[in-house]
């Protein structure tokens, strides 16, 4: 018997729980600038459902993006405390690979050649990753990324190199983060880095040293 909860805020804020591969609860939430809000009431929410006390989790599992860096941050950080206050293992999954996973577990007619899947950057980019159908574990097999990049210039670079692509966006949910992470445990190769992929600088940074605001006031 293995509980597993699963968390991934690269785009909402999105929260599963499982039990030995079934969903018994899960919460989507696509409120993309509240994830700082909602994190904590999503959670208690899929244990409220479930009657189920944390304690018993044996793992927990974060999207680790690509995404920007404020939501990033906050499932990330709500895992690593859930896991350490639970006793729970700590895993990290790349969210792109979980797209790709659900596409490829419920698109029956996906064309045969390479998948973009992308989200949006923002700055007028997206964030990307490439992949080439499922391994023979069940995983997404990764061809090149993930990155960050305008889409039309990764498209064209992808194409030339790859030939024809297949073009999905979307955006990573908690149940495929678990799935996904499902698989790479059964296959002896999931990850504890939870480190986030933002692939760039945040939007905000720091001031520089001596860096003045505003107007002097002479008096």
């Amino acid at each position: 018997m293995s509980y597993l909860l699963a968390i991934d805020t690269t785009a909402g804020t999105s929260v599963a729980l499982l039990k030995d591969g079934k969903v018994l609860a899960e919460l989507n939430n696509d409120l993309g600038m509240k994830h700082a809000e909602l994190i904590g009431d999503a959670i208690q929410s899929v244990f409220n459902q479930t009657a189920i006390r944390p304690q018993v989790m044996d793992a927990v599992v974060v999207g680790r993006g690509p995404a920007l860096f404020t939501g990033l941050r906050v499932g990330i950080a709500a895992g690593m405390m859930f896991a350490e206050a639970a006793g729970a293992q700590l895993f990290g999954a790349v969210s792109h690979d979980a797209i790709a996973l659900a596409i490829y577990s419920t698109d029956g007619n996906l064309p045969p050649q390479p998948l973009l899947v992308h989200t949006d950057a923002r700055r007028g980019e997206v964030y990307w990753a490439l992949y080439g159908g499922l391994d023979s574990h069940g995983l997404p097999t990764l061809l090149a990324g993930p990155s960050v990049g305008k889409y039309d210039e990764v498209v064209e670079s992808l194409t030339r190199q790859h030939g024809t692509l297949t073009d999905r966006t979307g955006g990573a949910t908690a149940t495929w983060v678990a799935r996904l992470a499902e698989l790479q445990l059964a296959a002896g190769v999931a990850s504890r880095d939870t480190s986030a992929l933002y692939l760039r600088a945040p939007d905000a940074s720091l001031p520089k040293p001596n860096q003045q605001f505003g107007k002097r006031v002479s008096g």
